[in-house]
């Protein structure tokens, strides 16, 4: 090699090297920077905490977004960063936006059992100090309002006065097919939002649910029925969170999300349904748990899943819930321990109304869906059913009408107990889309 030659490998080597040393430091005081304004948060809690607040962790997420352009964040996560970085205060509210089984599976059990004994604000009334106060008469207007408003309707037809006369006798028909038993829900009472609310519903902060969207008369009209065909795939079941285990795992290896979602779809085969189970793993990835992304990889799998059989009408992703140690969500069902379910909807809206970027057509189906399974369970399976939970976000319904996020149970429960859920659940799934 020529002197020339050698001279400039080294000049190169020398160069590559100081370009090294010279990154190496800014991504050193990066770091520092970074753990100085998080920790800072907590060492000044004080006089700067509206700094760190407003301005010191938004820096430090923007440092870490620049330094890791390829991260790939959840819709929760964004919709968190986004709202924290807006100037928004109100990070108690926002801090379970991360999923729905939260890492503070304490806090959101606290939180559901003082909302069901305390029957706190939800959705129009949010802005109110409590739940059912305002004005009496402002109230009344607004009912009126809504009541005169367009029937939205599953087939989307204006509201016309013809139409609306076949919405009201479709309506009759339909809750004529719903016998509460001693659930305690008065069928004439559907109709009145509070009622509503009461009765079925946990409306999470992060979300609203106002008297325009939860209309009980149009949930009750939806036909949600299809006809079943065993020759293709109709009903398609996976899970977010494929890694969920119950009180007996790993004793029991099959107590899983994964082997309960195949309990349900043999018993819904057996009904005359063709059920494609995805036991796809959308939460682990390099060898390790990740929660983060996992509805972002999920929305990838199901979406090919969809385009490859797109006579695919149902989607049900089953879950079990997180909950504090002590809670144990049991029911007796036929004298056999059942663990009771949940079902889950996201609506795509924050408190301040539709979140644009994560737009769902078919909102109005979802809420049908889960609000006819509620109502067939409180007269058939009493106790079977806790409160549908809505929250903020799209947790993946939007891909079909028919779509319904399900948890089954907690970490608490056994696998037997919740594998005795799927019989009553595959009876209401059946029911809802027989339209028997």
């Amino acid at each position: 090699m020529l002197q020339a030659d050698r001279l400039f490998v080294a000049q190169m080597i020398g160069n590559i090297i100081r370009m090294i040393q010279y990154a190496g430091r800014w991504i050193v005081l990066a770091v520092v920077c970074v753990a100085a304004l998080y920790l800072g948060r907590g060492l000044c809690a004080g006089a700067w905490k509206d700094f760190y607040e407003n301005y010191a962790v938004r820096i430090a997420d923007d440092v870490m977004r620049g330094f890791l352009p390829a991260w790939k964040e959840d819709e929760g996560t964004a919709f968190y960063l986004e709202s924290r970085k807006n100037g928004s205060r109100r990070t108690k509210e926002y801090e379970e936006i991360f999923g729905i089984e939260n890492e503070n599976g304490v806090l959101r059990a606290e939180w559901i059992a003082d909302r069901e004994q305390n029957q706190g604000v939800y959705g129009d009334d949010r802005r109110k100090n409590a739940w059912g106060s305002g004005n009496a008469d402002e109230n009344a207007q607004d009912r009126a309002k809504t009541e005169s408003s367009e029937e939205w309707g599953n087939s989307g037809k204006s509201g016309t006065g013809e139409n609306r006369s076949s919405q009201n006798e479709k309506t009759t028909l339909a809750a004529g097919t719903f016998n509460t038993g001693n659930s305690g829900i008065i069928l004439e009472k559907l109709n009145d939002y509070d009622y509503l609310m009461k009765k079925f519903y946990n409306v999470h902060p992060t979300t609203t649910a106002g008297r325009d969207l939860m209309r009980a008369e149009n949930f009750l009209a939806a036909d949600l029925s299809i006809e079943k065909n065993a020759d293709i795939p109709q009903i398609l079941i996976y899970h977010t969170h494929s890694q969920e285990t119950y009180a007996d795992y790993p004793e029991n290896s099959e107590a899983d999300v994964i082997h309960l979602g195949e309990c349900l779809a043999k018993l819904l085969r057996e009904k005359g349904y063709n059920v494609y189970h995805d036991e796809s793993v959308y939460d682990y990835r390099n060898g390790k748990l990740d929660r983060s992304a996992a509805y972002t990889y999920a929305l990838d799998g199901i979406s090919g899943l969809l385009q490859k059989y797109p006579s695919i009408e149902v989607v049900l992703d089953v879950h079990r819930d997180g909950v504090s140690d002590g809670t144990r969500l049991v029911t007796e069902i036929d004298g056999t321990e059942t663990a009771k379910i949940m079902f889950f909807n996201g609506t795509s809206m924050s408190p301040d109304g539709p979140i644009e970027y994560l737009p769902n057509p078919n909102l109005k189906e979802n809420l049908a869906f889960s609000f006819q399974m509620q109502l067939l369970a409180a007269g058939k399976y009493p106790g079977l059913t806790r409160k549908i939970y809505l929250k903020g976000l799209r947790y993946n319904e939007h891909v079909r009408a028919r779509s319904a996020l399900i948890e089954v149970g907690a970490q608490t429960n056994t696998y037997a107990e919740a594998k005795a859920a799927m019989m009553p659940l595959s009876d209401l799934l059946d029911q809802v889309l027989t339209g028997e």
